[in-house]
C-alpha cells in the first residue's frame, strides 16, 4: 500500500504492508493491482495494543480484494498483525515515518512546505497530562492536568458573544500539577495569532488519541518517558505531518505545533468515547483582542439557545411539519397537473 494522504495533507509516498490507524485518524492509499489473479486477497483490520485477555483481542474486520478475472476465492488463515510485543518502538517509528510531502502543491497556490513552521518562535506552551481514572465527588472521572471538564448549561461561545460572565473560567492549568482533582468548566486561554506548542503526556498503560477542532497541527515529536524542554531537540522542524488527530503512546508524549489563526473556542478531546464522556477534554479559547473578527461566522438563525440564554430561543420548524407541508405542495401540484391534462384533453377532443 502506497500512502499518499493523511487527514488532508499529501504525504511523502512510501509503501507499507501494514499501518496502525488510531481512533479518529484517516489515510488514503494507492494499491497497484499487479499480483497474481489466481485467487482473491484478504484485507484485514485487526485490533492493536489490546491485551490477550480483552474481549476485542480476536475481533477482526475482513474485506476481500477481487480481480475481475480472479480464478478462486481467498483461502487460508488471515494475515497476522505485526509481532511487535517486544519492540515498543515499532509502531512509534512507523508513525514518525509519516511525513509531509513538502513539494506537493495540494489545494493551495504554494507547495505544502512553504509554511516554515520550524522557524517560528513558540509563544505559548501547554503540557496536557492524562492519568488513570480518579474519584471526584464519589464518581469515576477522567482528567487532563487533574481537571475533569464539566460542561456548563450555557454554550461557551454563545456566552462570549452575549458578554455573559461566570459561565466558565480561564484558569485551566497549562502544566501538570499535584493539585487535588476537580470538576470544572475551565478553559485554556490562548493568544490569537500566536504559535502554540502542545505536549500530550500519557501516564497510562494504553494508547491515547487526541483531536483538536478548528485546526490542523504539526506532529513534530513523540517518544517514551517524560517530556522536558530538552525534548525539543528531537523535533522534526521540516516535514512533520499536518493533521488534527494524533496518538500518544503508553508512558510517552507527543508534541504538536499549531498556528492560532482561527478565532473561536475549540475542543481538545480524547477520542475514546468513554474517556471523553467522563471528562477527558478541554477547550482552548482563541479570541481577537480587537473584538469581533471578520473571519468568524455569525450565529445562524436556527441557533439553539439554552441555559442563561434560553429566552432568546426562536420557535423551531420541526421536520414533520416540513414534510407535511411538502406533501401538501406535492398533492396540490398533482391536482394542478391533472386539471391541466383534462383541459388539454378537452381542447384536443374538441
Amino acid at each position: 500500500m502506497r500512502l499518499v494522504e493523511a487527514e488532508g495533507t499529501y504525504t511523502y509516498q512510501q509503501n507499507y504492508t501494514n499501518l496502525d490507524i488510531h481512533v479518529g485518524q484517516s489515510y488514503s492509499f494507492l494499491v497497484s493491482m499487479d499480483q497474481n489473479a489466481s485467487t482473491d486477497y484478504y484485507i484485514v483490520a485487526s485490533p492493536r495494543f489490546v491485551s490477550s485477555e480483552a474481549r476485542w483481542h480476536d475481533v477482526n474486520g475482513v474485506a476481500i480484494l477481487q480481480y475481475s478475472n480472479s480464478k478462486g476465492s481467498a483461502s487460508g488463515p488471515l494475515p497476522d498483525a505485526p509481532d511487535d510485543f517486544y519492540d515498543k518502538y515499532y509502531s512509534m517509528n512507523q508513525a514518525r515515518s509519516i511525513r509531509m510531502n513538502v513539494s506537493s502543491g495540494a489545494a493551495r497556490p504554494n507547495p505544502q512546505g512553504s509554511f516554515r513552521y520550524g522557524s517560528i518562535n513558540i509563544t505559548q506552551t501547554f503540557v496536557l497530562k492524562n492519568e488513570s481514572p480518579l474519584r471526584i465527588d464519589g464518581k469515576r472521572r477522567r482528567t487532563i492536568n487533574r481537571v475533569s471538564y464539566s460542561p456548563p448549561e450555557t454554550p461557551l461561545r454563545l456566552a462570549d458573544l452575549h458578554n455573559l460572565t461566570g459561565v466558565y473560567k480561564t484558569d485551566f492549568p497549562t502544566m501538570p500539577s499535584n493539585a487535588p482533582p476537580r470538576r470544572a468548566s475551565s478553559v485554556l486561554n490562548a493568544s490569537y495569532k500566536g504559535f502554540l506548542e502542545m505536549v500530550f503526556q500519557n501516564n497510562e498503560t494504553d494508547v491515547q488519541t487526541y483531536h483538536l477542532d478548528g485546526y490542523s497541527f504539526f506532529v513534530v515529536g513523540m517518544d517514551y518517558g517524560e517530556w522536558t524542554p530538552n525534548s525539543r531537540g528531537s523535533y522534526n522542524k521540516w516535514d512533520a505531518i499536518s493533521r488534527s488527530t494524533t496518538q500518544v503512546f503508553p508512558g510517552g508524549w507527543t508534541a504538536v505545533l499549531v498556528s492560532l489563526d482561527n478565532v473561536g473556542i475549540w475542543n481538545i478531546r480524547a477520542e475514546k468515547l468513554d474517556n471523553w464522556y467522563n471528562g477527558q477534554e478541554v477547550y482552548v479559547k482563541v479570541a481577537d483582542p480587537l473584538g469581533y473578527n471578520v473571519t468568524e461566522m455569525i450565529a445562524p438563525d436556527n441557533t439553539l439557545y439554552c441555559g442563561l440564554l434560553e429566552h432568546l430561543q426562536k420557535p423551531q420548524i420541526h421536520e414533520t411539519s416540513k414534510k407535511s407541508s411538502g406533501h401538501a405542495v406535492a398533492r396540490w401540484s398533482t391536482q394542478l397537473l391533472a386539471t391541466v391534462s383534462l383541459i388539454v384533453t378537452a381542447v384536443i377532443g374538441s
